[in-house]
């Protein structure tokens, strides 16, 4: 089976490989038009000359995108604000959706839900396509059971706008289903620096780190009686969310509604 996908967000770094990924399957998946917001009009082919053959239409308007083009699969990969709105649109025109971006809040997808329930279409919203990455988390909600200290360290590029990432924010939504709230360290512990023991949540300590050079890393650190266990995963370029992506695809027409993580299709 052939998808006809339309991809939001072809200009940035997650966009351009997933467009190469896509225009290299061609058996699986056909990518028939992309929507950026400053270059409606033009074509693939016209913002890089990576894509010099790639005669696909860009759109700024999603609805009139997914009114002209013939397409049954929405991949977001754009920013968190537009997205929102482009997979609303999305899911109200029947179109199975894959989101990628990190940072929607509680009720945003709370909405996205109701929409995905009521057209009985499915969407997937991923934090991290990274299969490594998923894995990550579910050995750290396994291990949470028996080692109940935990400290967190996510570090991304220095472009990421929300902190901490979706994928830290999925591990300790796992960690807590398993895992008591407790207080960590000497009760008489104190900052002498605001923040410098991170972000707390039911006694976990998190910690964010945005740097040039870096793509996707994230550590858990689990602290026991004369032992430490450390998960920890590492993205050395976009090319490892590809597989994650591909899945994402191929699972969401299966489904008539809203799926967070891809950890529910990894056993």
């Amino acid at each position: 089976m052939t998808f006809n996908i339309v991809l939001a967000g072809p200009r940035g770094r997650m966009g351009r490989e997933t467009i190469k990924m896509l225009t290299k399957n061609t058996s699986d998946f056909n990518l028939v038009a992309c929507i950026d917001n400053k270059n409606g009009g033009k074509k693939l082919k016209d913002l890089d000359s990576e894509f010099f053959n790639l005669e696909i239409p860009i759109f700024e308007n999603p609805l009139q995108c997914f009114e002209k083009v013939n397409t049954n699969l929405f991949l977001d990969l754009s920013v968190t604000n537009a997205s929102f709105n482009n997979s609303k649109i999305a899911l109200q025109n029947l179109i199975y959706t894959v989101v990628g971006v990190s940072g929607l809040e509680h009720e945003q997808i709370s909405q996205l839900a109701v929409e995905a329930e009521e057209t009985q279409t499915g969407c997937i919203i991923a934090p991290n396509f990274s299969i490594g990455a998923i894995l990550m988390m579910q050995f750290s909600q396994k291990a949470a059971k028996y080692f109940p200290n935990v400290e967190i360290i996510e570090k991304h590029h220095d472009n990421k706008v929300d902190a901490p990432s979706g994928t830290l924010i999925n591990t300790i939504d796992l960690i807590k289903k398993v895992r008591e709230t407790i207080t960590q360290g000497s009760p008489q512990e104190s900052e002498n620096i605001i923040g410098a023991r991170g972000g707390e949540v039911d006694g976990m300590r998190l910690h964010s780190v945005r740097l040039p050079g870096l793509v996707a890393q994230q550590e858990v650190m689990l602290g026991g009686s004369k032992q430490m266990l450390t998960i920890k995963h590492e993205s050395f370029h976009r090319e490892s969310f590809m597989e994650g992506i591909q899945l994402a695809l191929k699972e969401v027409i299966n489904l008539k509604t809203l799926v967070y993580g891809l950890d529910n299709f990894i056993e």
